[in-house]
């Protein structure tokens, strides 16, 4: 009973569509300007950079929170059953920022919400998201598409995760196979969530950030 009350309230908050409720206030439908998309970039496209953060945060929340939630009322003495049951929880909100019920399940990519429960599985996760994250910056510098640097940031992280298990005593593959098993998940469904993307890329069409 828990664990289905965990499950739905991380649903019912990663369905939250927060860029959709800061684009209302300011009298505008995220879905019919810009590129549609209801996230931070779309944001940026049509309110600016501050608001565009405040989504961001909003968006990492969403995933942040749920994890944490997850952790303090999720106590296994199995590390693994453990770590697979907060995964859970913190992939439920995922999928409600993509699926969500509040839009009839016409969501975004989820990114944002994703990086949020990576931060939030101390420590395996979280520092492995913060190279993809700091990977992301920099492709965002760089190259100034946030769909390259996105699916970039994602490829990176089970890379990262693959190279720390190979490198720390501690970290153990038989003991974090469901860190595994998600961390390949996800870059396959962000890299899904942004075949539109990708075909704007490799036709040069796709809208750059950082302008002046």
């Amino acid at each position: 009973m828990k664990l289905l009350i965990l499950i739905t309230a991380s649903y019912l908050l990663g369905s939250v569509p927060f860029g959709l409720i800061i684009a209302r206030a300011h009298g505008k439908d995220l879905r019919l300007v810009g590129s549609g998309n209801i996230g931070a970039t779309n944001v940026s496209r049509v309110l600016g950079r501050k608001w565009a953060w405040l989504c961001f945060v909003l968006d990492v929340l969403k995933g942040l929170i749920p994890m944490l939630v997850a952790r303090h009322f999720i106590t296994l003495p199995a590390t693994s059953p453990k770590l697979a049951l907060w995964l859970v929880v913190g992939c439920v909100a995922i999928f409600g920022h993509i699926f969500p019920i509040y839009l009839k399940f016409k969501g975004g990519k989820g990114v944002a919400t994703s990086l949020g429960v990576v931060l939030g599985l101390w420590p395996y996760y979280t520092i492995c998201g913060l190279v993809a994250f700091a990977v992301w910056i920099l492709v965002v510098i760089i190259w100034r598409y946030v769909s390259l640097a996105s699916i970039t940031a994602a490829i990176v992280f089970p890379v990262c995760l693959t190279t720390a298990v190979a490198v720390v005593p501690d970290w153990r593959f038989d003991t974090l196979w469901p860190l595994f098993t998600v961390a390949i998940l996800m870059p396959i469904l962000v890299i899904l969530r942004h075949r539109a993307n990708i075909k704007r890329l490799i036709e040069g069409t796709e809208s750059k950030v950082l302008k002046k």
